[in-house]
C-alpha cells in the first residue's frame, strides 16, 4: 500500500514538472521520429502577424515565430519582404500539425495556403521540418493550445 501511494505522489510530482516546462517563449514538437524545442516569438495581433519575420537577415538556429489565429480560420502566407527561406508548420486548435510547407522562397509573393481551420503557424528556418520529420500528425506543445482540448497539454 505504501509503495502505490509513493508511486502516485511521484507521478503527480513529475507531471507537474513536465507541465512546468511550458513557457510562452518556446514550443516543443514531437512525433515518432523526434522531439525538438524551438525558442519563439509570438505574433498574436494583426500588426504582429502582418510584420512576421519580414526584413530580418537571419533567424537563429532552433528559433522561430508562432502566429496565432483565434478563432481558427483560413490562412495564407507570402514571403514578400522576407529575406530568409522558411518552413511553415500549420496546426489546428489542439496543436496537431495539419500541413507543412517546406522551403518558402524569400521575396516570393505567391500565397502559401495553410488550410481552412488554422489556429497557429510556426515559421522556422527552411530544412528543419525535414531534418526533424515534422509532418502532418506531429504534435506541438505551447500554452496557447492549453485553452482548447489539448492532447499534449502544458
Amino acid at each position: 500500500m505504501k509503495f502505490s501511494s509513493l508511486l502516485l505522489i511521484l507521478i503527480v510530482t513529475l507531471s507537474g514538472v513536465a507541465n512546468a516546462e511550458c513557457r510562452p517563449d518556446r514550443v516543443d514538437l514531437k512525433n515518432g521520429q523526434a522531439q525538438v524545442r524551438f525558442n519563439i516569438e509570438l505574433a498574436r495581433t494583426p500588426q504582429e502577424r502582418s510584420r512576421g519575420l519580414m526584413f530580418r537577415e537571419n533567424l537563429p538556429a532552433r528559433s522561430g515565430m508562432l502566429f496565432v489565429f483565434d478563432p481558427p480560420q483560413r490562412v495564407a502566407f507570402w514571403m514578400k519582404n522576407t529575406l530568409i527561406p522558411l518552413d511553415m508548420i500549420f496546426t489546428d486548435r489542439t496543436g496537431l500539425v495539419t500541413h507543412v510547407h517546406e522551403g518558402a522562397i524569400p521575396g516570393d509573393p505567391t500565397p502559401i495556403e495553410g488550410g481552412d481551420s488554422v489556429f497557429a503557424v510556426l515559421e522556422v528556418n527552411a530544412g528543419l521540418s525535414s531534418r526533424y520529420g515534422i509532418r502532418p500528425g506531429t504534435w506541438v506543445r505551447h500554452e496557447i493550445f492549453s485553452l482548447g482540448p489539448a492532447i499534449w497539454p502544458c
